[in-house]
């Protein structure tokens, strides 16, 4: 369904509609045109019915429901944010997602917890681009129960380097992984959306 401007009889109330209008999609421009369309059409249905449960002038009646609405700035904002998360994981778009969970990040611990998540797969990044810089330092050595290091060794009298386990592998193994992390990540995050959808 397409969103349709109410009309009202007093201009006065038509020009209040338009500005709070004008406010809303201020605020949800940043959104998909389906999900802009799907706020417009709630808010607009909201103002509709009250109109015609009332027998208040449609100015009075137009500042009442706004007024109960509130500012689209406030009331819109974790609205916004969780549909611009929903839409970024939708797209598995890094950029995106990273954006979208800094603008939930007021929103629960648990976005904070997510964006830590994606902010770690730089860290397989940075090793690549160490490996590159480095190749002689940067690694994967392990030992069995005697240590175990990823990333960079300072040198010492005993002989770690024996022990780097991927050798040229190396880059192409944390490419792999940070793509792999960043997949799983992307989807345990739209499982979480769509589980909290469920609950609603």
């Amino acid at each position: 369904m397409k969103f349709k401007e109410v009309n009202f009889n007093d201009e006065s109330a038509q020009r209040i509609y338009i500005q709070y209008f004008d406010r809303v999609r201020n605020v949800i421009k940043s959104l998909s045109k389906e999900s802009q369309n799907d706020i417009l059409l709630e808010i607009n249905s909201h103002i509709y019915e009250s109109l015609l449960n009332s027998n208040k002038s449609e100015v009075e009646n137009i500042l009442d429901v706004t007024e109960k609405l509130g500012n689209p700035e406030v009331f819109l904002k974790e609205l916004v944010g969780e549909k611009r998360l929903y839409e970024a994981t939708k797209s598995f778009n890094p950029i995106k997602i990273f954006n979208a969970l800094l603008m939930n990040i007021t929103n629960g611990v648990s976005y904070i917890i997510f964006l830590i998540l994606y902010l770690s797969l730089f860290f397989f990044i940075f090793l690549s681009i160490k490996k590159i810089l480095d190749p002689k330092n940067i690694g994967f050595y392990y030992l069995k129960n005697k240590f175990f290091v990823l990333g960079k060794l300072k040198s010492t009298s005993f002989n770690y380097y024996q022990y780097e386990q991927l050798g040229n592998w190396f880059i192409p193994v944390m490419i792999i992984c940070s793509i792999t992390l960043f997949f799983i990540i992307t989807l345990l995050l739209r499982l979480k959306k769509q589980f909290q959808k469920t609950i609603i």
